[in-house]
């Protein structure tokens, strides 16, 4: 493990979760023992809106918040050296010229279901897992795209690019049209093995092979911030600022951040998903892989990230919001609290059954999961987040498991990175569910992971991933929970 480096500097990074967004600077210094800090700038919510087209993100309102952000970082420091931005995968941006087609649909919207039967008439599932290496979820970009085709109102036909959202908003600060390849390998249309766009794919598919931009690496740098914007960051004449492609899917940035021994310890990602596995050198694209959904997905350094999609915090936060919309105030801390002390039966449910994927009345949804499966059904706001604790710790475990034996990989350790570290029941319920210590933290591992790749591309940092995370350890003790029995 070696570290390289000519300098100490800060960078800005854009993180752009499902449910609110970021902008953090984080400071990074590779000489010697090495130093990593992070200062959150600005936070904002990250709110769907329901349009008669459906379920929609409001990509502008979202700029004009990384915008505010942004200028309120860079005034702060000046002299900081560059951007990147992540964000969730699948989703994308039409446009023709400079103008976007419309804001883009959520991937929680219902128009995905006709696309998933139009995508398998053509190419079946698993030739598709023998293409992309990709679980089946029913919100992967190539259905949408074919429910958009199918779409007479769609925009598909009349647009000249396709951009993810973090590619989004890099040609918003940039006019650079790019696709970064750990995002790309989301969208199904990315060739397991060539990593490039899959020509014959799209061919069959029918979708228009021109709007498919250039695949850049993580670190590349996509461009400079356009003169009207470094004026409006209160730049003035200072050198051009950097526009760096990060590992912008933000579970690639996370995996960057997370302070592992590659061959000993599997990962959760937790925020409003779950996203469970391991690092690897190789993909692994097996009949037994396909048939546990485990998906390929590419990460930083040519890494591939093998894990499986579980619902994640999302089922907690949608049954508040509900819980909410029926007029009872919720504390979070005090409903954790309470659903710890909980003694009664609990129900586990099937954490990944897909009536849990469209927002609404989930604690009925849960409790109609239960009735159906001789389950107790819970009777009280505690009861059921610790319904949903138990179901989403039972769930890690389960992946934590099928990862290491798909993958032949031994696991002594599973790290918890994300929001869902700050919570204590949801750590200890999986380390005794997996029968494994969970490490628990960083909480901004995706910001982190973010600045890292930015901070080697600019000289601040060097070496390879366990050099990055190196540097992480180092700044952010893991807080550790044994298993208090055998799984």
């Amino acid at each position: 493990m070696s570290v390289v480096v000519g300098g100490a500097g800060t960078v800005a990074a854009v993180d752009l979760g499902a449910t609110s967004g970021r902008v953090i600077l984080g400071r990074v210094d590779g000489r010697g023992a090495g130093a990593l800090e992070i200062r959150q700038i600005a936070r904002f919510s990250n709110d769907p809106v329901r349009l008669a087209s459906g379920l929609h993100w409001d990509l502008t309102g979202l700029y004009r918040n990384v915008i505010a952000g942004l200028t309120q970082a860079l005034r702060e420091v000046p002299d900081a050296a560059s951007i990147g931005v992540d964000s969730w995968a699948v989703d994308y941006a039409l446009l023709r010229g400079d103008r976007m087609l419309g804001e883009p649909f959520h991937y929680r919207d219902e128009r995905t279901a006709a696309g998933v039967d139009a995508v398998h008439a053509i190419a079946p599932f698993d030739e598709l897992y023998r293409r992309n290496g990709l679980q089946f979820l029913p919100f992967n970009t190539l259905y949408q795209l074919a429910a958009e085709q199918r779409d007479s109102s769609g925009c598909l036909g009349a647009a000249d690019s396709l951009l993810l959202v973090p590619d989004l908003i890099g040609f918003q600060l940039t006019g650079e049209r790019v696709a970064e390849r750990t995002n790309a390998s989301t969208t199904g249309l990315l060739g397991i093995e060539s990593r490039e766009w899959d020509a014959e794919l799209i061919e069959r598919l029918r979708f228009p092979a021109s709007v498919f931009p250039r695949l850049v690496e993580p670190g590349e740098v996509i461009g400079q911030a356009r003169p009207a914007l470094a004026a409006e960051f209160g730049l003035g004449s200072r050198h051009p600022l950097d526009v760096v492609a990060v590992g912008s899917h933000d579970t690639a940035s996370a995996v960057v951040a997370v302070p592992m021994r590659a061959e000993s310890a599997a990962y959760i990602s937790c925020g409003t998903w779950g996203l469970v596995g391991v690092e690897l050198e190789h993909p692994v694209t097996t009949d037994a892989a396909r048939e546990a959904n485990f998906t390929n997905e590419g990460g930083v350094d040519g890494r591939v990230r093998f894990l499986h999609n579980v619902m994640g915090l999302w089922l907690l936060s949608e049954s508040v919001r509900q819980w909410e919309r029926d007029g009872e105030a919720v504390d979070l801390p005090e409903l954790l609290a309470a659903a710890a002390s909980v003694a009664v039966p609990i129900a586990v449910f099937d954490a990944n059954d897909t009536r849990f994927l469209t927002p609404g009345d989930l604690p009925s949804r849960i409790a109609d999961w239960c009735r159906e499966h001789g389950e107790p059904v819970p009777a009280s706001r505690a009861e059921f987040a610790r319904s949903i604790i138990e179901s989403l710790a039972q769930a890690f475990g389960d992946a934590v498991s099928d990862a290491a034996r798909l993958s032949g990989t031994h696991i002594e350790t599973i790290h918890v990175v994300g929001g869902g570290a700050l919570n204590e029941l949801l750590c200890q319920r999986t380390a005794d569910r997996a029968g494994l210590p969970v490490l628990a933290g960083p909480v901004e591992a995706t910001a982190i992971g973010n600045v890292l790749v930015q901070a080697r591309a600019q000289g601040f940092a060097g070496g390879d991933l366990e050099s990055l995370r190196a540097l992480v350890a180092a700044a952010f003790a893991p807080r550790r929970y044994e298993p208090r029995r055998a799984r």
